[in-house]
């Protein structure tokens, strides 16, 4: 055991390790591989979070890396939608597939009850063979005309859980909207999943990129479950220290762990962010009151840890960007978050004639 971390410890520290605490020069291929990914439940959130992260960030640089198909999108942690690197999908996926059972049970169980499910994922698999790609709703339908009676959301969203799929561009890429398209993963890439991945891989990338941490923080983020093990056969390799609640802190021996005195900029962070989503216990970014909002609303960190929310509008011509605070800003705050939204709008609303930043009440907006 090596000591206590603060909060604000904690704070700083996740920070520097999603890049929050100042743009970074990295590529964006990397930024994606060295955050495990980017929560991608729509399409222009990933843009946003890379936006928050790189400097000089361009929406044709993502768009471009998913053209290539160095970069997917596909079913992931916690069963929601992710960007994930190419690489980083071929071991990562397989680790996941016992939560996705699980996800599968807990959301189509009852509409899939009876169903061989093995038999659906190779009737999937069948008929998106040979390049063939299908959307969601027209691969439910056909998997309807063989299970007459089923609900056909019900079945290509079990598909999701039971067959490695991804899901090609022209779907995640900014400002599209439509069907999701399923494809083969393996046929994809053109490669195999792993065989034999690790689950001890996937926690240290996680503490390398939100640590220090908890087990329940890593069973948060990966919707893993029985994770402790694995920690511990890792101890001897890694760093331990106590939150203020007394609970175990994993690190990396390694790992950066700035003072809590380190100043942080401004971030406007994207929808559904990892960086917010990450630990079972968020306190080192937010209050208990606040987790509701920010699953709805993207969040704003200020002195790194959520003081507002965040929206853009179009009225007419002009983009509206509406900050929405917990509480009062002072001056000088106010005025780094006009400057950060400033930014914001020439990145995300470019087309707009006009530009406007609203910062209001939480209950006002």
């Amino acid at each position: 055991m090596t000591g206590r971390l603060t909060l604000r410890a904690l704070n700083r520290a996740t920070l520097e390790r999603q890049l929050l605490t100042r743009r970074t020069r990295l590529l964006p291929l990397t930024v994606i591989e060295r955050l495990t990914g980017l929560q991608a439940q729509d399409p222009d959130p990933p843009y946003i979070g890379l936006w928050s992260r790189i400097d000089g960030f361009r929406i044709e640089d993502l768009t471009t890396l998913l053209e290539e198909r160095a970069v997917v999108r596909a079913t992931l942690f916690r069963g929601t939608q992710h960007l994930v690197t190419a690489d980083d999908y071929l071991w990562v996926r397989p680790l996941l597939q016992p939560m996705l059972d699980r996800w599968q049970k807990g959301g189509f169980g009852r509409q899939t009850a009876g169903l061989d499910l093995g038999e659906l994922a190779a009737a999937a698999r069948n008929a998106l063979s040979g390049g063939r790609t299908l959307t969601r709703p027209e691969l439910g339908r056909l998997l309807a005309e063989r299970w007459p009676g089923r609900d056909p959301v019900a079945l290509a969203r079990s598909v999701q859980g039971q067959l490695p799929v991804v899901h090609p561009p022209p779907d995640g890429t900014w400002g599209r909207r439509g069907p999701t398209p399923f494809a083969p993963a393996e046929e994809w890439l053109g490669r195999p999943l792993a065989r034999d991945a690790s689950v001890r891989r996937l926690v240290l990338r996680y503490l390398a990129g939100f640590g220090p941490a908890t087990v329940k923080d890593v069973q948060a983020w990966s919707g893993a479950t029985r994770l402790r093990a694995v920690l511990e056969e890792l101890r001897p390799r890694l760093r331990v220290f106590r939150a203020e609640s007394g609970e175990e802190l994993f690190d990396l021996p390694d790992a950066p762990r700035p003072g809590p005195d380190r100043e942080v900029p401004v971030r406007f962070l994207a929808a559904l962010d990892n960086v917010v989503l990450g630990h079972a216990d968020r306190s080192r970014l937010m209050t208990d009151d606040r987790r509701p909002y920010v699953v709805v609303e993207p969040a704003v960190l200020v002195d790194g840890v959520v003081r507002a929310l965040w929206g853009i509008r179009r009225q007419g011509a002009t983009a509206v960007l509406t900050v929405k605070c917990f509480s009062p800003l002072g001056p000088c705050e106010e005025a780094e978050v006009t400057d950060e939204g400033a930014r914001l709008l020439r990145f995300a609303a470019a087309d707009a004639e006009r530009h406007d930043i609203r910062c209001v009440p939480v209950d006002a907006g």
